[in-house]
């Protein structure tokens, strides 16, 4: 069975347009997850909307949103009215420009989302636009609202499919300057920057997400297994930071020496997988020489 849509409209093109439909691509439904329960009866507990003045509970039917205005004065918005504010990205991903891929500056990126054509009759339009990007290298700017929020888009192809990823607007962003403006400037001799350069060079790999592995997750669910096998949970104890201090050289000298040791151990555990097999076929050549004198 086919997921559920998120969102289902039009993606378009100038006058080329298809439906299509939207798809999360991220999911938290493997993390764990907790619930508040009564210690006492072990029964989970549930939230209510209490009004801040008077105290009393609010029911569901009660509950409205409100813009403030002021201080404890709110305009009261109904969903009608929300949906009254119809712009054409409401129902159209209506893409704008392209862009090179370099340029989009990695902050602004926020969710992604999988783009698909919505049955047979767009497919023809959807698979041009895909590969018109494709052949141009470059990411579509669009605009969609999703959740009464209207949001730009970058698309881009993903296999047979199309990438969407929602972008942060500018006042969503901190500066940078806030944070990095009381940085120092020290001197930094070259030879530190070489050997930093040849731990980097050691380190060296490529993306691959299968390798990412989520520690804390593990160890969580093993936590709860263990807990609600009754068995006990202590607690680690605390690890003791290292109190010698060690001049940044130093540090460099040992980081790449302990690379180049653990390097030199793999390669003599490769060396050696050899020597057993040939020592292995050997072994089973002179019991066959044995067997076959017996």
């Amino acid at each position: 069975m086919a997921p559920r849509a998120y969102w289902k409209g039009t993606l378009k093109l100038s006058l080329v347009a298809c439906p299509v439909l939207l798809y999360p691509a991220s999911t938290s439904v493997a993390k764990t997850r907790f619930h508040m329960i009564n210690k006492e009866t072990g029964n989970r507990l549930k939230q209510q909307m209490v009004d801040a003045e008077t105290g009393d509970i609010v029911e569901a039917d009660q509950k409205a949103r409100g813009y403030e205005l002021r201080k404890g004065k709110y305009v009261e918005i109904e969903p009608e009215e929300l949906e009254s504010v119809q712009i054409e990205s409401n129902h159209t991903i209506d893409i704008e420009s392209f862009v090179p891929r370099d340029e989009i500056d990695k902050r602004y990126l926020n969710h992604p989302y999988y783009i698909a054509p919505d049955g047979k009759a767009g497919a023809d339009a959807f698979a041009v636009i895909r590969d018109a990007m494709k052949d141009q290298d470059r990411v579509a700017l669009a605009r969609i609202v999703l959740t009464n929020r209207e949001h730009v888009m970058a698309i881009e192809p993903l296999g047979k499919g199309l990438l969407g990823t929602t972008l942060r607007y500018p006042y969503e962003l901190r500066d940078e300057a806030d944070y990095f403006a009381d940085i120092k400037t020290p001197k930094i001799t070259k030879d530190m920057v070489e050997l930093a350069g040849h731990i980097l060079d050691s380190k060296a790999a490529h993306f691959d997400p299968s390798k990412f592995k989520d520690d804390y997750e593990d160890a969580l669910k093993a936590l709860v297994r263990r807990k609600a096998a009754g068995k006990p949970i202590e607690a680690p104890e605390p690890e003791e930071r290292p109190s010698n201090v060690v001049s940044l050289m130093d540090a460099l000298k040992q980081s790449l020496k302990g690379r180049s040791a653990a390097k030199k151990r793999s390669h003599s555990t490769a060396r050696r997988q050899p020597s057993r097999r040939r020592a292995a076929r050997k072994a089973h050549r002179s019991t066959a020489r044995a067997r076959k004198a017996g």
